[in-house]
């Protein structure tokens, strides 16, 4: 076990609490396979009745993944970056399909690796201090960790307008998406969990008890032009919708996408394309682990990261430069299945 998940029984609740907290609580391959290790020993302990996932200290319930470590095993043989992912999609896995009610509480930071963290629980809290995305298209990455079955499975192209600009979410949107289950102030969080560990068969119950009246989700105001403007699954179509336009919320659209990496988000398309008729979630992860355990070794990743986290300067020279670069035959060189020795399974 790691210092970086605190792990404790409160009552009759199992709680994994994130302990990292100047990463925003970003996982690492120890911390996914610790909570990997707990929810197996809790699968057959009569003792706990529920699982709550929350952080410790800090302003995030899990801010992604650990991309320095990932671009450094992408520059080199990719070995650790491989582990990394299939630790990760297992523990995504497992808590989809874990038998006990599980209560995740997205209060601060939720993105990336965080969101695979939140979604797959039955039970998902949202509070005025989350701030929901999947923004992997500004670092050359795509929405993994199930986001390929998550985003296309919402109401119209909100998923496909999410995946490709990276728009982050507040408490209010994500419950008006169904992304979270319940919204509470994050003040009633702490009595949430108590009335939990008290009866974790009564989970629906106890947070409908402390809930409260979200304020309006802003983005909903923009959907009948967000399913017209991103209908396409042809990212250059898309392009051409915005820009044709002429509306204010096109362009600001349209100045996002264009600094986001036009391989990351072809890829992006065609991961919500298929997802949406994936037929089990194992599938969804089987492929996002042969595109993850590619992309990681490219250029626009390691150039994404040196964008944003290294140097921060946010110029990144993505390559392909252009949407209409980016080739149908390199996205399904991406995306085509591995070998069935090198293939990620769920255990």
């Amino acid at each position: 076990m790691t210092a970086q998940v605190i792990v404790t029984t409160d009552g009759a609740a199992g709680r994994i609490r994130l302990n990292r907290p100047k990463a925003l609580h970003a996982l690492t391959t120890d911390m996914c396979a610790a909570i990997l290790d707990v929810l197996e020993m809790w699968r057959e302990d009569g003792e706990v009745g529920a699982v709550v996932l929350d952080h410790a200290e800090g302003r995030g319930f899990c801010a992604g993944g650990d991309i320095r470590m990932l671009a450094d095993s992408g520059a080199g043989d990719g070995a650790a970056a491989r582990a990394f992912f299939a630790t990760e999609y297992r523990m995504n896995h497992r808590l989809f399909t874990y038998a006990k009610p599980t209560v995740a509480f997205m209060d601060g930071v939720t993105m990336g690796g965080g969101v695979g963290l939140a979604l797959p629980c039955r039970f998902r809290v949202a509070t005025e201090n989350t701030k929901f995305a999947m923004p992997e298209t500004a670092i050359g990455l795509f929405p993994d960790v199930g986001g390929g079955w998550y985003l296309s499975r919402l109401p119209g192209r909100m998923g496909q307008f999410l995946a490709l600009t990276g728009h982050r979410l507040n408490g209010a949107e994500c419950l008006a998406l169904g992304l979270a289950t319940h919204y509470l102030p994050a003040d009633q969080i702490e009595e949430a969990k108590r009335r939990i560990a008290a009866d974790p068969q009564g989970i629906d119950a106890a947070l409908d008890e402390v809930a409260a009246s979200p304020p309006d989700a802003a983005v909903m105001a923009h959907r009948d032009t967000m399913d017209r403007l991103f209908a396409s699954d042809d990212l250059d179509e898309v392009f051409t919708a915005l820009a044709d336009d002429g509306g204010e919320w096109a362009a600001a659209q349209l100045a996002t996408l264009r600094t986001r990496s036009p391989q990351s988000m072809k890829l992006s398309l065609k991961l919500l394309l298929d997802g949406a008729t994936m037929a089990t979630f194992e599938d969804e992860m089987r492929q996002e682990y042969a595109i993850a355990t590619r992309i990681v070794q490219r250029h626009d990743f390691a150039e994404g990261v040196r964008a944003v986290i290294v140097d921060k300067d946010n110029a990144p020279r993505w390559n392909p430069a252009t949407p209409e670069a980016v080739s149908d035959h390199l996205i399904d060189q991406i995306v085509a299945p591995l070998p069935d020795g090198e293939a990620w399974t769920p255990f």
